[in-house]
């Protein structure tokens, strides 16, 4: 059986990489002819480990990673799950041989086999197969097979993208729970705009701090938002590729092979 072309890398981080030189190879002389070793100096005095400490590990920055690693878990097991699906297409589902062809009184035999290979396990692939195989043995018309494996695609397209609702809530809670840290800190910074005790210097630090924790909260949950939905990405096309996939499987083995008596009325005009 030939690779289906959605099976073979789309060479995207070769082009991550060639971007990178690219830019890399503009902005870095650029930057190191504008002062870098005195910038470089700045940064490594401003970035101290109590300014990371305060910048990474505020309650706000935890709820985030939280949200981040439960969504990102979940994504790994789809992903894994996405990868015992594809061993369905080496299973032999379907005879592959040259001129093979489906005859009506091979549906259940067909069928049986499916259960059996697979034992009993879901498989998208092989639902759509034995959808098909049991329409087929009941119409013995090849368009309403490819209606039924039409059908089920959608289904098991809709299924995919319900059960996303969870990591979608948790892309969508990370940069809403750094705004409610940035809210925080603004309240601190403009509330104590009333303690007349302080004195500037004094007041002037804490709002400078306050207003560092609203900045902070924000700019870690978009950082991680940026993760997060580049993961749901590269999740959500493995599993529309799963079903594209299966159907092109479905349309190669089993819907062009099908032996269909009412098109062969058709053919020799009776």
């Amino acid at each position: 059986m030939s690779i289906p072309a959605s099976h073979r890398p789309a060479r995207e981080w070769l082009l991550l990489v060639l971007a990178l030189v690219i830019v890399g190879g503009a902005t870095v002389p650029l930057w190191q002819l504008t002062g870098g070793i005195d910038t470089r100096n700045e940064l490594l005095a401003k970035w101290t480990p109590e300014r990371l400490t305060k910048l990474l590990l505020g309650p706000e920055q935890v709820l985030c990673y939280l949200a981040f690693v439960w969504a990102a878990l979940i994504l790994q097991s789809r992903y894994r799950e996405v990868l015992r699906q594809r061993q369905a297409f080496g299973m032999g589902l379907l005879p592959t041989e040259e001129g093979a062809r489906i005859l009506p009184e091979d549906a259940r035999p067909l069928s049986r086999k499916v259960e059996h290979v697979t034992g009993r396990r879901p498989f998208i692939l092989a639902n759509m197969i034995r959808l098909g195989l049991g329409k087929y043995a009941i119409s013995k018309s090849a368009p309403d097979v490819a209606e039924v494996v039409r059908n089920q695609a959608d289904v098991e397209s809709s299924r995919l993208v319900s059960t996303m609702g969870t990591v979608h809530y948790l892309a969508w809670a990370i940069p809403a729970i750094g705004f409610v840290g940035t809210v925080r800190g603004l309240a601190g910074a403009f509330g104590m705009a009333g303690v007349t005790e302080l004195d500037m210097t004094a007041f002037t630090r804490q709002a400078t701090d306050q207003l560092k924790i609203a900045f902070d909260c924000t700019l870690v949950a978009l950082l991680l938002s940026l993760v997060l939905m580049y993961l749901v990405n590269i999740a959500q096309r493995a599993e529309e590729m799963l079903v594209v996939d299966s159907q092109e499987y479905c349309q190669e083995h089993l819907l062009l092979r099908l032996y269909d008596p009412q098109a062969e009325l058709v053919g020799n005009g009776e």
